[in-house]
């Protein structure tokens, strides 16, 4: 293995290209786009406006050709820019849309690594450029409240700090290159099952500390131009014209400039939509002919009557439309700036996608060190259908005509070379409803025995259809999954191998946790791999073999079972189909196993590397309301590697109930064999509050804190004290 790293900064691939070294500006201050913005609108007509606040297309919204304002164009989604669907949804023959397939966003969390955010982010903003779209849809931040969701595998994590330092990075990454991020779905979004016709009751503590940090770190830090409303309700009133969550929250308190989009078909009133602060009602014309009149929709026709007959002041128009103008203007759609050209499936942008990929995929066992495979190994036996299945055209939303994408099988084919030899059987058949096939499993056992080393490649699938989300689709919009257990007879096929050859190593694909709990003692290698993108083959393989150090870290807790899910246990999920409570609280992920002593399957923040890291010399020194928080790490192994140094925070006498611990700071800190640093973390005033929800305000208490550092939440190397 390399003793090398390769990555002490990201920029080593790509400190050249373009996306990089040049940052797309508005020729304006935010005055002078007031003020421009005012001038405009003073010369529309109603009409006019009122064509701008309603989709013009599936993906457009309405311009003002007299006065030289576009359309704007939007596109899904948040891991790489979709294929054209064009108006009608009706796909464009040739029409240059394959792009770079980036790794899911769970599989970027999994990092934690902000820069590789801002890259991440860089490469969506530069191909939209290419590819002639204004906004990109993402990123999705929502909680994985539940293990079932179907989406989890677009969304960050389950902890609301770890969500709020990677979107910032994805944010300005997109927008340097002259595009709106379009953050969302704000807020409550935390199932797919019902998620059209759910209220969603929580706590204003859960409300606070839990679903909006993330949202308003995207506002105030990353500066999003735009945010999606979700589909759900929230208190009773649908999320997309709450007024609660969009006029009190985002736009007065939070200081929100830019436009709120709804999500596809989210509106369901003009009054609320017009009042409660929907900027952009955004639609499908699936069922609107072949000659859709877009006049139809609630922020349409119907509002130029209202404000004709004066039922509503135009004054609620003028600011939609204000909004929409900020966002043209930032984006240089507008005011003469230029516009950045981008740039397409370009080598750097896949050297991005592959390092996502090789930071974020988690070594999650390696028992007796089976991995790296040595040398000597002469022959591997590949077994699942995940080994060779491509999957970027699932996911629903999210899906992605890559221009590439490189297998398990065939990434491992690519760095084995001809010294390996290298069998494939499926193992398993990917249909709903599928049990063990016996053939396939005795293939499979016969493969493994004769093999120096088996490699299973299982776990979740993405469905390949998007008319038919559901179709052998475990993560994907638009549906919840049922349950944790591994689909298709995996749990029997991995057994029978684990029993012909136990150095076998288990490779799960997919958007989170499954239970493992019939065959992870047996088994001497696991890795989770996610869906990696389009080079996620090549960076999965560099890890077996050993050119790369693995360094990703959980950014979710596995429950062994689904009962132990917090969301399951002390909440409602996934409700009645028409409210779902939140129980469960603040204690969501790692709150819940710490506080209530459940251990997990896999705690959040874990993952293994092949080297080892000592912490030692802590030394906590505190002010009246923050702390700096000192300590070293050294590489104490071999090889090359990273570790994600992890600081949480307790409080230890409460005046009312919180959590065990809090990740309040991390760093990624990258060692050569034998290398020592020093690691600093300065908290503020913020890493001490709680939302107490009887006074209805922010809090900090005064007293003696603990200061915790971990190589994961249950991992704990260095304590100590500090009075603030």
């Amino acid at each position: 293995m390399n003793t090398k790293l390769k990555f002490p900064l990201f920029c080593y691939i790509i400190c050249s290209v373009s996306i990089f070294s040049a940052k797309a500006q508005s020729a304006y201050t935010d005055a002078q786009i007031a003020f421009k913005s005012d001038s405009l609108i003073k010369l529309m007509t109603l009409e006019e406006k009122v064509n701008m606040i309603h989709a013009s297309s599936s993906f457009t919204s309405g311009g003002v050709p007299r006065l030289g304002i576009p359309e704007m164009v939007t596109s899904d989604g948040p891991h790489g820019v979709r294929l054209e669907h064009g108006r009608g949804w009706n796909a464009q023959k040739g029409v240059l849309d394959s792009g770079t397939y980036l790794p899911t966003g769970i599989c970027l969390a999994s990092t934690w690594n902000p820069a590789l955010g801002f890259a991440f982010g860089s490469v969506l903003g530069s191909e939209a450029n290419f590819r002639g779209k204004d906004v990109i849809l993402g990123p999705g931040i929502n909680i994985m409240r539940s293990p079932l969701n179907g989406r989890n595998f677009e969304y960050l994590s389950e902890d609301p700090y770890l969500v709020s330092k990677m979107v910032v990075g994805y944010i300005k990454g997109v927008q340097a290159q002259g595009i709106s991020a379009c953050v969302k779905h704000f807020a409550g979004n935390n199932q797919e099952t019902n998620r059209g016709s759910i209220d969603v009751q929580m706590s204003e503590r859960a409300l606070r500390e839990i679903y909006l940090p993330g949202f308003k770190a995207a506002i105030q830090e990353g500066g999003v131009y735009t945010l999606m409303g979700s589909y759900n309700k929230f208190r009773g009133q649908w999320a997309t014209q709450n007024n609660y969550l969009i006029n009190q929250i985002l736009k007065k308190e939070w200081g929100f400039k830019g436009a709120v989009i709804s999500d596809w078909g989210a509106v369901h009133s003009t009054a609320q939509a017009m009042w409660n602060g929907t900027d952009l009602e955004m639609g499908t014309d699936l069922d609107m002919g072949p000659h859709p009149n877009y006049g139809k929709f609630f922020l349409g026709d119907t509002v130029v009557t209202l404000v004709k007959t004066g039922k509503m002041p135009v004054s609620l128009v003028d600011d939609k439309v204000r909004r929409l103008l900020y966002v043209m203007y930032k984006t240089n759609m507008l005011g003469g700036g230029k516009r950045m050209k981008g740039e397409y499936n370009t080598a750097a942008h896949q050297a991005t996608a592959q390092k996502v990929a090789e930071e974020g995929i988690v070594l999650l066992k390696n028992e007796d060190k089976i991995l790296p495979l040595k040398s000597d190994i002469k022959s591997i036996a590949v077994i699942g259908y995940n080994a060779d299945r491509k999957q970027a055209m699932g996911g629903g939303s999210s899906q992605i005509k890559a221009f590439f994408e490189v297998t398990p099988l065939q990434g491992l084919q690519n760095i084995a070379g001809k010294k390996v030899k290298i069998t494939y059987t499926k193992g398993y058949n990917i249909a709903r409803g599928a049990g063990a096939d016996a053939d396939m499993i005795k293939q499979a056992v016969q493969a493994a025995s004769k093999a120096d080393v088996a490699v299973i490649v299982g776990g979740w699938t993405h469905g390949y259809d998007y008319n038919v989300w559901s179709d052998n689709a475990y993560d994907t919009e638009g549906f919840d999954k049922t349950d944790m257990q591994m689909p298709f007879g995996q749990n029997e096929l991995i057994k029978a191998v684990l029993a012909a050859n136990p150095r076998t190593v288990v490779v799960l694909m997919g958007g989170g946790p499954m239970d493992v709990t019939q065959w992870v003692g047996d088994a001497k290698g696991v890795i989770q791999a996610w869906y990696p993108g389009m080079e996620g083959g090549n960076a999965l393989a560099k890890i077996i073999f050993g050119q790369v150090n693995p360094s990703g870290k959980l950014p979710v807790s596995f429950p062994k079972k689904l009962e132990d899910a917090p969301a399951i246990k002390l909440g409602q999920y996934p409700g009645d189909g028409v409210t779902v409570n939140y129980f469960d609280d603040i204690y969501v992920g790692y709150r819940y196993f710490d506080t209530y002593k459940v251990e997990p399957q896999f705690a959040f923040g874990y993952g293994l590397s092949y080297t080892t890291f000592k912490y030692s010399d802590l030394h906590v020194q505190t002010g009246d309301k923050t702390a700096t928080v000192t300590f070293k790490i050294k590489n104490t192994g071999a090889v090359a590697g990273a570790e994600v140094a992890q600081l949480y925070v307790k409080q230890e006498k409460l005046n009312l109930p919180r959590p065990e611990k809090e990740l309040k700071g991390f760093d990624k800190v990258y060692l050569q064999a034998g290398e020592e640093k020093t690691v600093t973390l300065t908290l503020n005033e913020d890493a001490f509050k709680y939302f107490n929800d009887v006074k209805n305000q922010w809090e900090m208490d005064p007293g003696v804190f603990d200061f915790i550092v971990g190589s994961s939440s249950r991992d704990i190397r260095l304590t100590g004290t500090g009075t603030l």
